[in-house]
């Protein structure tokens, strides 16, 4: 951490709040304190710079044009691209997601540049996903099978420098039968729900990344019948 308590950026609410992805951040600061990480959180608007000095930085979900606007002004701040070269955490999600990659879809279709901050492309599909997404997580981040709900018309590839976030057991995700990336301490997906609300061992993995320690286990008893009830929902 860059300090004695974890400093979390949500970047541009404005502009990429439009699912309640802000969840995500109530739940980290939660599950800090409950285990007495003090935390700073920053609301950062788009007419605000960039602060380099966070530890996680979240993105959310947005309509196109509010996505191309946030796409051009992290790319001409700068601020987010330095911190993840100094080992900072980026959770996005959705349009979040798509504007750290290379290029993403416009509401034309049109190629609109990213950030190239995480080796992906997306483009505009012919068919819109919307509904449940269920995934088995790369092994290696030991985080239980993800839920959460998708509501988008992107198609990502992944290049040489990412990897595959979950392998899909249900819903569409990035279209190849895999759902997000990850590179480093860089993670994106397209789940909402908020995707931290519904899977708190993921919310718990940004907090080690941040950290650099283990975690004291919480009682997750009322979340994981939550989450039961959503995985029965599906299955069923």
């Amino acid at each position: 951490m860059s300090s004695d308590r974890i400093k979390i950026v949500w970047i541009y609410p404005d502009l990429l709040s439009t699912y309640g992805d802000q969840g995500n951040t109530i739940v980290l600061e939660r599950r800090a304190a409950l285990r007495g990480i003090p935390t700073e959180t920053v609301n950062l608007r788009s007419d605000e710079p960039v602060p380099a000095d966070g530890d996680i930085y979240l993105l959310g979900g947005g309509e196109d044009r509010p996505q191309i606007l946030a796409a051009q002004r992290l790319r001409g701040d700068g601020g987010l691209a330095r911190a993840v070269q100094s080992g900072a955490v980026v959770f996005a999600v959705c349009a979040g997601y798509q504007l750290l990659g290379h290029e993403f879809g416009g509401e034309e279709g049109q190629l609109v540049p990213g950030l190239g901050i995480l080796d992906i492309r997306s483009s505009r599909g012919e068919q819109r996903a919307v509904g449940e997404i269920v995934g088995d997580v790369a092994g290696e981040l030991n985080v239980p099978r993800i839920t959460g709900f998708e509501n988008h018309q992107g198609v990502t590839h992944l290049g040489a420098g990412a990897q595959p976030f979950a392998k899909v057991t249900h819903g569409i995700g990035n279209g190849d039968g895999f759902e997000g990336a990850y590179s480093g301490r860089v993670l994106g997906t397209y789940m909402h729900g908020p995707a931290l609300v519904r899977n708190p061992g993921l919310a718990d993995l940004l907090l080690r990344w941040a950290t650099g320690t283990e975690l004291r286990p919480l009682d997750d008893s009322w979340a994981g019948r939550l989450r039961e009830e959503r995985l029965q929902a599906v299955s069923g």
